[in-house]
């Protein structure tokens, strides 16, 4: 491989990854909120229940 090559692809990969990350990461932080809240959801409808 020429160097050019090398040399392009060591700047475009980061390029291209770190959207892609940046986005993952929104993603699996919004899933672990959903789940956080239907968890604190359903314990307090637990609690109710167990209450009533």
């Amino acid at each position: 491989m020429q160097i050019e090559l090398i040399v392009a692809l060591v700047v475009a990969i980061p390029v291209i990854l770190f959207p892609v990350a940046f986005v993952w990461y929104l993603n699996i932080g919004g899933i672990v909120q959903a789940v956080r809240e239907a968890r604190a959801a359903k314990e307090k409808k637990v609690a109710a229940k167990t209450n009533a």
